[in-house]
């Protein structure tokens, strides 16, 4: 058994960043912002590429700058409110897997220069292997692949794995990706693929789950 995590919205409640940053982006693209059907549809759970895609008809190159440009603003936007905190109960939960020698790693469509911001602004190293941590490169067109990866990093099968998404989209990869055993977070409450629902991780649900999976 291994466990996948997702990282914005799972790990960190950074949504309204993000939004913002996009919503800023969009405006200069297209000189108007994202309706919150859009941010749904089209943002949440979606890679840079395609949210950029999606915004203008652009080439790769212009499309990384943009890339860029937009994270460079998330990041300013993080550090600007010192946004320093995990999801409650987070780091005893993974204090616990640590504890237990359960692999775990990362799966985020956050690009290179976010997950080195993460893994030293969260202190990551106390828990995740980076080398481990499968981000968004420029060569995954869903995260389904990313999914795939991340397992293969661990050593093993994404069956095996319990994957913690908060996007309806994540959820979606997720299964196809092959999971069987995902968890969804926060908005995702009322998604049947979840087999799990929780709010944050101080839901003792979870450890339950885990002592289960763990026997087998």
């Amino acid at each position: 058994m291994a466990i996948i995590f997702d990282f914005n919205g799972t790990m960190f409640d950074d949504a309204k960043y993000h939004d913002f940053a996009w919503k800023k982006i969009s405006t200069e693209l297209r000189g108007y912002p994202l309706s919150e059907d859009e941010l749904k549809q089209h943002i949440h759970g979606k890679t840079n590429e395609k949210i950029i895609s999606y915004l203008i008809d652009t080439d790769f190159e212009t499309n990384k700058i943009i890339s860029l440009k937009k994270e460079q603003l998330y990041r300013e936007l993080v550090k600007k409110e010192e946004a320093g905190e995990l999801v409650d109960g987070l780091r005893e939960f993974l204090d616990y897997l640590k504890e237990q020698n359960i692999p775990i790693t990362i799966a985020s469509a956050s690009i290179k220069e976010n997950i080195d911001f993460f893994y030293s602004f969260f202190n990551l190293e106390t828990w995740f292997k980076k080398e481990d941590i499968v981000f968004d490169d420029g060569t995954h067109k869903n995260k389904i692949t990313m999914f795939k990866k991340a397992a293969d990093h661990m050593g093993v099968n994404i069956k095996d794995c319990i994957v913690f998404e908060d996007s309806i989209s994540g959820i979606k990869y997720a299964k196809e990706a092959g999971c069987t055993q995902i968890i969804g977070i926060h908005k995702t409450l009322s998604i049947s693929d979840a087999v799990l629902t929780i709010r944050d991780f101080k839901d003792q649900r979870i450890y339950t789950l885990i002592k289960e999976e763990n026997t087998i």
